[in-house]
Formats: structure tokens, C-alpha cells, sequence
């Protein structure tokens, strides 16, 4: 009678095949289950946004959107009879990009700073924290056109209350246009956004706060730590996932920033912003093959700037090599 030894890796090789199969199963499951959105998203996002890159290789007008001609890269840039003709040698474009790059740099560092100390003063335990919690959403809450409307009337040279205030306590001696001041301009409209969207970002750091755990901040109780080096050394770097994902998306929001710039300061040339100028083009000037490659440039700057901050992101939190 022959006697069959199994190997000893056999049990191993059997395990790590059904480990497999069913990871391959979870996947096949989690794709199928995601294809509806896929589809979605697409026919919502992918289309529009193909239409508008296909656009911008075209002279297509707003008046006659039936009739056009493609025209490859003349939007973006075309050499013509000596001279440099397009898109990236407008230098209302470029001025434009200035201005949201300026725009997003500042106001989302405001907004994370100042979201950062309010959700710390919020996770502290005190009466009325739940009323205040909710209290302090109602900014973030108002509808941005409504926001600026509102804070449209507050900085108006002649009847706003900013100015009235401000001249009451001595501070100003004369009405200060704050919109409409080249000097000023910019500086009024990243204020409107900061009051609005640090709620937002005090919001999603809060959600992170509320997220550790107790232990450390114990043990650093006990051993005499310093608050301020707790905060630092504790608080900061467990929050910090939370931190990155609160200004990822106030980023995206802040560079394809237009209804609050536009409300504010219409189509001045001292806050345009990339969007304001694509609009300007489609809708102005009707020009829908300079503004699609407007548009395009816009959500490539976009996209750009989202990778190089989720990649170095990533470094700094020892991710990179992973």
C-alpha cells in the first residue's frame, strides 16, 4: 500500500488561494457596485467636460454654435505673420491666474488657520457647546450670492455699515471703497470668503478632533507635559489626515472660485479670476472656442496642483514609500 505525504506548504498554497479568489470576488462585487455611478458621473461630468476640451480646438461662436471650424491649438497659442497670437500670451489670462493663485494661497490659509482654533475651542467641553457648534455653521450655510449680495451692501462706500462702524470708532476719517479700490479689491473678497467657508473648515478638523484618542492626552497629563508641546507633538500630527482633506477641497473650491468675485467686483480686472475670465469669453464676448480652451487650461491648473499637493502630502506623512 503506497502512502501519499502531503508537503508541508500545501495547507499554506490552499489558504492563500481561497485568500485570493476572494479578494478577486470582493473586487468584481465592489466594481459592479460602483459601475452605476461610473455611468453617472460620465454622462454628467465626462461629457461636458470632453465637449468643452473639444471646443477649445475650434472657433466656434456663441451665435452660430452649429457652425465651426477646428483649428487645433490657435486658442492655446499660434505663431502668425511674426508675432505670438493666444490664450498664453493674454496677459489678462495670466493676470487672471495671479489672482486665483493669489486668492486660494491666502484665503485657504486664513480659512485652516482660523477653522483650526475654532474647532479646538468647540472639542473643549462647556455649556452651550452644541448650540454654538451650530451657531457658527450659519455662514457657511447662506447661499454664497446671498453672502455677497449681503457683504456687497455692508462694504458700499456710502451706505455700508463697515465703513460707518469703522468711522465711528476713528479709525477711518472718509468712506473707503473697498471693492472698488484697485488696492483693496482683492483684499475685500478673500475676507467675504474667509467669513464664509471657515466654518467649513473648522467643520471637517472638529470630525478629526473628535476622531483621538483619549490615552495620549492622559499620559501627557501625568507626566507634566506642556499643552502647547502636547498640541504640537500629539494634536497636530494625528490631525493632520483630517487637515489635508479640509483644504484639499477648499482648494478646489477656492481656484474655481466665480460667483463671490463675480457678485463682488464683477468682471474687474484687479480680482478676475480664472473662472470670471472664461465666463467673460463665452458669455461677453461669445467666443465659446476661447473660452472652452479658457475653461480647459482652467481644470488642467486644477488637476495639477490637486496631484502635486496630494503627492508631496502623502511624503510628509511618511506615505511615499508605500
Amino acid at each position: 500500500m503506497t502512502q501519499q505525504t502531503l508537503s508541508p506548504t500545501a495547507p499554506a498554497k490552499a489558504k492563500a488561494g481561497g485568500a485570493l479568489s476572494l479578494s478577486r470576488s470582493r473586487v468584481r462585487a465592489a466594481w459592479l457596485f460602483l459601475a452605476p455611478m461610473l455611468l453617472v458621473l460620465a454622462l454628467v461630468a465626462g461629457w461636458p467636460l470632453a465637449r468643452t476640451i473639444f471646443f477649445g480646438f475650434t472657433d466656434a461662436d456663441l451665435s452660430d454654435l452649429a457652425n465651426y471650424e477646428f483649428i487645433g491649438f490657435a486658442n492655446y497659442l499660434e505663431y502668425d505673420e511674426g508675432e505670438w497670437y493666444g490664450l498664453l500670451t493674454d496677459p489678462e489670462w495670466w493676470n487672471a491666474v495671479r489672482n486665483t493663485l493669489v486668492f486660494s494661497a491666502v484665503s485657504v490659509t486664513l480659512e485652516t488657520v482660523l477653522g483650526l482654533i475654532i474647532a479646538l475651542a468647540l472639542n473643549a467641553s462647556f455649556p452651550g457647546r452644541g448650540i454654538l457648534r451650530a451657531a457658527i455653521l450659519i455662514p457657511w450655510a447662506v447661499p454664497t450670492v446671498v453672502s455677497a449680495k449681503m457683504w456687497g451692501w455692508m462694504l458700499h462706500d456710502q451706505f455700508g455699515v463697515l465703513n460707518d462702524m469703522l468711522m465711528g470708532l476713528g479709525i477711518l476719517s472718509q468712506p473707503v471703497a473697498w471693492t472698488a479700490d484697485p488696492q483693496l479689491a482683492m483684499s475685500a473678497v478673500i475676507m467675504v470668503d474667509v467669513w464664509k467657508t471657515t466654518p467649513f473648515m473648522a467643520l471637517l478638523i472638529l470630525a478629526g478632533l473628535q476622531m483621538l484618542p483619549s490615552d495620549c492626552y492622559e499620559a501627557a497629563r501625568v507626566d507634566g507635559v506642556h499643552p502647547v508641546k502636547v498640541f504640537f507633538k500629539v494634536t497636530l500630527p494625528l490631525i493632520r489626515p483630517a487637515i489635508m482633506v479640509a483644504v484639499i477641497f477648499r482648494l478646489l473650491d477656492a481656484l474655481r472660485i466665480f460667483d463671490l468675485i463675480y457678485v463682488l467686483t464683477s468682471n474687474s480686472a484687479d480680482t478676475m479670476s480664472m473662472s470670471v475670465y472664461a465666463r467673460q469669453q463665452l458669455v461677453d464676448f461669445q467666443s465659446v472656442g476661447y473660452g472652452s480652451a479658457a475653461s480647459t487650461l482652467l481644470f488642467m491648473v486644477i488637476a495639477v496642483l490637486t496631484v502635486v499637493y496630494i503627492v508631496a502630502g502623502r511624503v510628509n506623512l511618511g506615505e511615499g514609500g508605500r
